[in-house]
């Protein structure tokens, strides 16, 4: 089973991380049985749990690239004022 970064299981929910936790138990316990055909399928089931984890992930990165701009804009006016 494929875990996801610490960054996402930080943003999950605990309703979403108490499932994915149980689902990767289900997961290494069907790995554990050669039950490969199934764990794929409890893993696909992970990737699409994640994925509003993944899309508050980008939102924050997202809203620190508007803030870096913002700065980086100040600091250039603040420049021109000064000239």
């Amino acid at each position: 089973m494929r875990h996801c970064s610490v960054q996402v299981r930080s943003l999950l929910t605990r309703d979403e991380l108490d499932r994915y936790n149980a689902l990767m138990e289900v997961g290494g316990y069907l790995e554990d049985q050669n039950r490969y055909d199934l764990a794929y399928t409890v893993q696909k089931e992970i990737d699409i749990l994640i994925l509003p984890a993944i899309e508050r992930l980008k939102e924050k990165s997202r809203d620190r690239d508007r803030a870096t701009a913002e700065f980086l804009e100040s600091l250039k006016n603040g420049e021109e004022a000064s000239d």
